[in-house]
């Protein structure tokens, strides 16, 4: 049965379109007012729709406490299509994470923690010997199509005694296997500074508008670090990663100020930071840059095309007829949102961002 979203706005044209998925899931249409027999109409009027909403950084084993949560939770009922679980898993845990993608209606995507641990622990990189290559690489081996990259959390609760050599070690890793690593930023030590260095193209630095005043990456003039520049200069990407302690709107108003720009805005969502916030959802984040004064076309690009850029799958960040649907439908409306950053700021937004509907392998599902 054909699905038609009536009369959508897309990013990239001044006029509405409507869009036709045919009983194959495929995009058969984009045009003014198509005619139609489809018994199954949304009326889009007043929405945008985009490629499907990617989002770069959760945690989606329901299992594990406090880092976990379920996946069409964080998926398909927030109006996210693909999300990509950042380090939930290593080595030991990793088929069990790819088994439950099975039963999910959202795509999912993985970060291998180089821990073999994961996050049974919130300490996993305290012992060195729980960096195992072979199990790693074999897992990689075994997932070629779902590992996509790899976790190194870079805190010093994470750590221990053991400095940047979990890092190097990560790096190593990276070189061996061919994946990117996003490495997260926290408390120290080690201090930003030394991270940095050790970062090479298409690597990611989440949490960088982090407001922890003693390792963020803008100085207390609100400048950006030198390392920070020549990080960029070297092709190693920035991603939002907010979470429940990984988010300032001082900091992200130094970026802005700064010039410097986020790459891909993704949630660090769970159970706890969903529920309780400061999170909540994909949508609230998004409102979060609309509220500092970003573009919408640049806000939407940073959780579809450049993600799926990154992913090395660009036909997730594009409409093109003829191809599988994948798509996000969401609205801008002037209706006012009460946000919290994760210093405990609160302001206001005039606008709000909100998923309403997603259409993805076939199928569509109200949010």
């Amino acid at each position: 049965m054909e699905l038609i979203w009536r009369n959508v706005k897309l990013l990239d044209r001044s006029e509405t379109v409507d869009i036709v998925m045919d009983a194959d899931g495929r995009i058969a249409k984009l045009a003014d007012a198509c005619t139609t027999t489809s018994t199954k109409v949304i009326d889009g009027t007043g929405m945008y729709a985009s490629s499907g909403w990617i989002d770069l950084h959760v945690h989606a084993v329901a299992g594990l406490a406090p880092y976990g949560d379920e996946i069409d939770e964080i998926g398909v009922r927030q109006g996210v299509t693909t999300i990509v679980d950042a380090g939930s898993c290593g080595a030991d845990r990793i088929d069990e994470l790819a088994a439950s993608r099975l039963e999910a209606k959202t795509r999912v995507l993985a970060l291998l923690n180089v821990s073999r641990l994961g996050l049974q622990r919130i300490d996993e990189l305290s012992q060195l010997q729980w960096i195992d290559r072979e199990a790693a690489l074999q897992a990689i081996a075994r997932h070629p199509a779902f590992i996509v990259g790899l976790k190194a959390r870079m805190s010093g609760s994470v750590i221990g005694q053991n400095g940047l050599e979990p890092l190097r070690l990560a790096r190593a890793l990276s070189e061996g296997s061919g994946l990117p690593l996003m490495v997260h930023i926290g408390s120290r030590p080690p201090g930003v500074e030394e991270i940095l260095p050790l970062l090479r193209e298409r690597d990611v630095v989440t949490h960088y508008l982090n407001g922890k005043p003693d390792n963020r990456l803008f100085d207390l003039s609100g400048k950006p670090l030198p390392m920070l520049k020549e990080a960029l200069d070297r092709g190693v990407r920035l991603d939002v990663g907010h979470g429940t302690a990984s988010f300032s709107f001082e900091v992200a108003e130094m970026a802005k100020r700064s010039g410097i720009r986020f790459d891909t805005i993704s949630t660090d969502i769970y159970r706890g930071n969903r529920l309780n916030g400061p999170v909540h959802s994909l949508s609230q984040v998004l409102t979060k840059f609309l509220l500092l004064g970003y573009p919408l076309e640049e806000i939407i690009a940073a959780v579809t095309v450049r993600p799926a850029g990154w992913l090395g799958r660009p036909e997730l960040g594009r409409i093109q007829v003829g191809e599988a649907a994948n798509l996000t439908l969401f609205e801008v409306s002037d209706s006012p949102s009460e946000l919290l950053d994760s210093e405990g700021e609160k302001r206001t937004a005039g606008q709000t961002i909100q998923a309403r509907g997603v259409y993805t392998n076939g199928q569509y599902f109200a949010c």
